[in-house]
């Protein structure tokens, strides 16, 4: 098996292995969308164990953690090494409108997706318009024949 070895592309992985000053949580590269009565987000979490995935709500806050950890065994010689372990965060203000109680969320293949439901008193409605005086809203046409 032949490996191309680009070493542009070498050095620039190391430099942005030694200046990358982000200690803290990545994020995750995320889709946002309306379907219907809901909105779906599908978030790109290759590599991550389900059992590390963590979402709650506080309030109005959607919070989304993740933990990436890969194997650190001694006895492997690594040739290149472009995956990073650690945490991944996002937060989302929902806004109003959403009906925080039934947010569902599952993992497959690598990535999430959790469905928002659009609350009962956000959807869109149509109002009916009645007649207060009891009388037709109709608008009545005379037959009348003019005579000359």
């Amino acid at each position: 098996m032949a490996m191309n070895f680009d070493p542009f592309r070498e050095l620039d992985r190391v430099a942005g292995a030694l200046f990358d000053t982000r200690q803290g949580p990545r994020l995750m590269p995320m889709d946002l969308y309306r379907d219907g009565d809901h909105y779906v987000l599908a978030a790109d979490l290759p590599g991550i164990d389900p059992g590390s995935v963590d979402i709650d709500v506080d309030g109005q806050l959607l919070t989304i953690r993740a933990e990436r950890t890969l194997s650190n065994s001694r006895s492997v010689n690594w040739l290149s090494r472009e995956r990073q372990a650690g945490s991944f965060l996002r937060q989302l203000n929902l806004g109003q409108g959403i009906d925080t109680e039934h947010i569902e969320a599952s993992y497959d293949n690598g990535v999430l997706s959790v469905t928002i439901p659009v609350s009962e008193r956000a959807k869109p409605r149509k109002i009916e318009v009645t007649n207060n005086t009891g009388a037709s809203t109709a608008p009545s046409i005379s037959s009348e024949t003019v005579t000359s």
